[in-house]
């Protein structure tokens, strides 16, 4: 079985246990915000608490998901401060079912800003 029915747990129930189990070692997280991938479990764990902290509130939802073999496009709508944001997110796992790659692109560029100075006071708490 596929990681992404495990991911829908995580933003439902914000359980960041299971999002560890599913994230491999050498991960790579694609930020809109962060020109340079981030590698590594730890990193992109923080950057997805961060995220999950910041987008996934009540108005959040996933519209359309298109899975084949190990890859996941999950496309998402949200309002954050009164913008309409929408985006997608590219997910890839391995053969150990472990997301191994997670893209995350946003639109429109007020969106963009936005969830970037939301994002960067969400990680500020975290590393606290």
């Amino acid at each position: 079985m596929n990681p992404i029915g495990k991911w829908h747990d995580v933003v439902k129930k914000r359980d960041f246990r299971l999002l560890k189990e599913i994230l491999s070692e050498d991960v790579v997280f694609h930020s809109p915000v962060v020109h340079t991938p981030q590698i590594g479990k730890e990193i992109t764990f923080t950057y997805l608490k961060a995220a999950a902290e910041v987008f996934y509130n009540s108005n959040f939802s996933y519209v359309t998901e298109i899975i084949e073999n190990n890859y996941a496009c999950l496309e998402f709508k949200l309002e954050l401060e009164g913008i309409n944001i929408n985006g997608i997110d590219l997910i890839t796992w391995d053969e150990n079912n472990q997301i191994i790659e997670f893209k995350v692109f946003i639109r429109p560029l007020k969106g963009v800003q936005t969830m970037h100075a939301l994002m960067g006071s969400m990680l500020d708490k975290i590393k606290e």
